[in-house]
């Protein structure tokens, strides 16, 4: 794999619940949460439990950069939330660097209530259903809620990102080293929608875009977002078998089929598409069959799995 100071990594790739299954192990069985490193920047996206054993790594390495405590290199991540439903957040509450005080976390999402983000986070998965208070964490931790006029830039030696205004294209280009993070608001996700993400970094661009459904006639909004992606990451759920099944039809659950992810692929022109979230009821033997029947019609596609980095 060569060398890149842009990439992505797959922590959790499972969408509803996590699951624990022998026949599991090659994609894994951890719920959504990818990790992008761009240059210093770290960013995280969505807080299923894979943002469990991210957290551990992240932990060990801290713990390992100095015997001294007050020497040890302080932990600073950028965190995305594309909805508060329970496989986006679960792992939240464990993410081990929330208990070191160096420990800088800036979260900025979309709660899609008449609350705000924090106020959401807090009565979802503190307090009342956790043994402590959001505000008891000892990191400093923020949350922000970011609507599509906005967009995140981070500067590479700075530790808290800037929230700005978009003005006009210029406001969505990075200079030099920055990385700059816009937002698309999906409707089709039910009950309040959710945000996909687009981060740009030294001509290269990912998007994510989980927990979204196609339309009749397609995702134009979506395609727009993505054009020219270097990497799509997009919300596989279902066959289309199964979303069309005349027994359990899952059609305005909010998520995309296979075919419905390639057809944003094409028209979006990304140059690689990654399968994501994916239902916990299929297997490794379904998945792998899944993904070698689509490499047929797309060469540039692949199941994303837990482990698997990706250099841009």
């Amino acid at each position: 794999m060569k060398s890149s100071d842009f990439k992505v990594k797959f922590w959790g790739v499972r969408g509803s619940y996590p699951v624990v299954n022998k026949d599991f192990l090659e994609y894994g069985g951890n719920t959504s949460c990818i990790e992008i490193n761009a240059g210093k920047q770290k960013i995280i996206i969505d807080c299923g439990t894979g943002i469990i054993p991210l957290g551990d790594k992240l932990f060990k390495e801290h713990i390992s950069s100095a015997d001294n405590v007050s020497d040890r290199t302080p932990i600073n991540v950028t965190v995305l939330l594309s909805h508060v439903h329970q496989d986006h957040i679960q792992g939240l509450n464990f993410f081990k660097p929330v208990n070191i005080s160096t420990t800088t976390v800036s979260l900025f999402g979309y709660s899609g209530f008449d609350y705000t983000l924090d106020e959401t986070l807090s009565e979802l998965i503190y307090g009342k259903s956790f043994p402590i208070n959001l505000y008891d964490i000892t990191a400093n931790f923020s949350i922000t809620d970011i609507t599509e006029s906005e967009v995140i830039i981070l500067k590479q030696n700075d530790t808290k990102p800037v929230l700005k205004r978009i003005q006009n294209v210029d406001d969505i280009k990075p200079e030099k080293d920055e990385v700059i993070i816009s937002c698309m608001k999906s409707n089709s996700h039910p009950n309040f929608g959710v945000m996909c993400f687009k981060v740009l970094y030294k001509n290269k661009s990912i998007v994510f875009a989980t927990d979204t459904e196609c339309y009749f006639g397609g995702a134009k909004k979506l395609e727009l977002f993505a054009k020219d992606a270097d990497l799509l990451i997009h919300d596989s759920q279902y066959t289309t078998e199964d979303y069309l099944s005349s027994v359990f039809p899952k059609q305005g659950f909010g998520h995309s089929t296979f075919d419905m992810t390639l057809d944003v692929a094409k028209s979006a022109n990304v140059k690689q598409l990654a399968f994501y979230h994916f239902d916990p009821s299929y297997n490794d033997e379904k998945l792998t069959n899944i993904e070698n029947s689509f490499k047929n019609k797309y060469s540039n596609c692949f199941l994303a799995k837990e482990g698997m980095e990706i250099c841009l």
